[in-house]
């Protein structure tokens, strides 16, 4: 079975958007992974047109921003309830179990030679779309091809969502150009449910039962599958390799997976640079490193500790101008480069957390919204690397019930996609001057704040 599902996409490469949509034109895909995903995104790479992935976990304003800044013609979709909300209509065809709907056809804005417009997970309600090449994604794959072929990988089990840029190139296309299957099932029967819950039981026994060889992970999906997993688990008998990314993994977690026999490499990488920029491989690993950089991938520090990569930059951001070709992109994170070139992160350089799940968020977003209620008069939101975001609440008036703010932080959660709502929170004393947690405006100063109310945000994530 999953053998054929290796071949379908071939299969389908041809039965393209050409004849509906012009060169060029831009379509969307919003679906759950399956083979049928990646017919669309071949068919769409051969039809020379630009493809935008809309993740399921984001919302539907956030799916009409991609939509619309995009300019996109068409979309695929398996629900035509998704298609009537977002405004497409009329049916023009289907790749398998996806129909391809028609919608406006507004001017275009993807500069030429974007092959794909990969928006982040939402810092904000508006996420940045990333524009790539189609060279610049299938020499990514390659690099990743050479690096693995070793290992002789021959069944691939996509376990994330092949909207995100990661398992869509590390996966997927890494897999098709090494002549390995790639097993795509539904989220639901892997084990992930959302952007922020997942079911490790499961997803062990989906391991087993197709007999996947390698398959990659976010840090919080690692954590679960520790706990859940035995010493010398059978389960994990015919894996041959885990790339873990998205966001920083704890090096205890690592050598917690090892003892349980998790053949797991940790990797660093960004969507402005196609996915992956440093992987640790078997013989070639560093405890407490991303790795090394790929072969095309330029590594530095800046003055700042900022990480700059360069080599296969992206094409820019969509509305934005293109850099210059060898241009280096500062990713916002701090690290260094130790004396055998094993590139350390040791964090984010702006305010943006990267959740256990690897979804990007900035606090500001849910802090507005709380603020926004009446009930908050400072809001403090945490979650950098933690498998749900938390919030600390200064209630506007003392004698406030924990019952008005907890209505309200639902009320603000249900503004939110999953992976931005608040999964806890506490009363909290007021950030000010005097104790350093606030400026005299009152802007927080969140490394101070973090520190002050550390006891209780840990007791949240026992």
């Amino acid at each position: 079975m999953e053998r054929r599902h290796a071949r379908r996409p071939r299969e389908h490469a041809r039965a393209a958007p050409a004849r509906h949509l012009p060169p060029g034109a831009a379509l969307a895909i919003l679906a759950d992974n399956g083979p049928d995903w990646i017919a669309v995104d071949l068919a769409v790479h051969e039809a020379g047109m630009t493809l935008v992935p809309l993740p399921g976990f984001f919302t539907p304003e956030q799916w009409r921003h991609a939509l619309a800044a995009g300019a996109v013609e068409g979309m695929f979709c398996a629900d035509p309830r998704h298609a009537a909300l977002l405004g497409f209509g009329e049916r023009a065809g289907a790749t398998g179990a996806l129909a391809l709907h028609l919608g406006p056809r507004p001017a275009p804005t993807v500069p030429p030679g974007v092959q794909k417009v990969t928006f982040t997970s939402g810092t904000t309600a508006q996420p940045k779309g990333v524009c790539l090449g189609s060279a610049q994604q299938w020499e990514l794959a390659r690099v990743l091809a050479g690096e693995l072929a070793a290992l002789d990988i021959r069944r691939h089990l996509n376990l994330l969502p092949l909207a995100v840029l990661l398992e869509n190139i590390a996966g997927a296309y890494t897999a098709l150009l090494s002549g390995a299957a790639t097993i795509c099932l539904p989220l639901a029967q892997t084990g992930l449910r959302g952007a922020a819950s997942f079911d490790p039981v499961l997803c062990l026994d989906t391991i087993a039962r197709t007999r996947a060889e390698s398959v990659i992970l976010l840090p919080q999906m690692l954590q679960a599958l520790v706990a859940a997993a035995r010493a010398g688990d059978s389960r994990l008998h015919t894996l041959k390799f885990i790339a873990v990314g998205g966001a920083r993994t704890p090096p205890a977690l690592i050598e917690a997976a090892h003892a349980k026999g998790f053949p797991v490499y940790e990797g660093y990488g960004l969507s402005e640079c196609g996915s992956v920029v440093s992987l640790n491989l078997p013989g070639q690993a560093r405890h407490g490193s991303a790795g090394r950089p790929l072969p095309n991938r330029q590594v530095r520090i800046a003055a700042d500790g900022e990480i700059e990569v360069g080599g296969g930059a992206m094409a820019g951001y969509l509305g934005g101008p293109a850099p210059a070709p060898d241009a280096w992109i500062g990713t916002g994170d701090l690290g260094r480069l130790d004396a055998d070139g094993y590139l350390h992160v040791d964090g984010r350089k702006s305010n943006v957390l990267v959740t256990a799940y690897g979804r990007n968020v900035s606090p500001e977003w849910p802090e507005t919204l709380l603020l926004g209620t009446g009930v908050a008069a400072q809001a403090l939101v945490v979650g950098e690397a933690r498998p749900f975001l938390a919030a600390a609440i200064v209630p506007a008036h003392p004698d406030l019930p924990d019952a008005a703010i907890a209505a309200a932080v639902a009320g603000v959660n249900r503004a939110l996609p999953d992976y931005a709502r608040i999964g806890a929170w506490f009363r909290s004393a007021p950030f000010g001057e005097a104790d350093g947690t606030a400026t005299a405006n009152g802007r927080l100063r969140r490394a101070a704040a973090r520190a002050r109310c550390a006891p209780e945000i840990d007791r949240l994530y026992l």
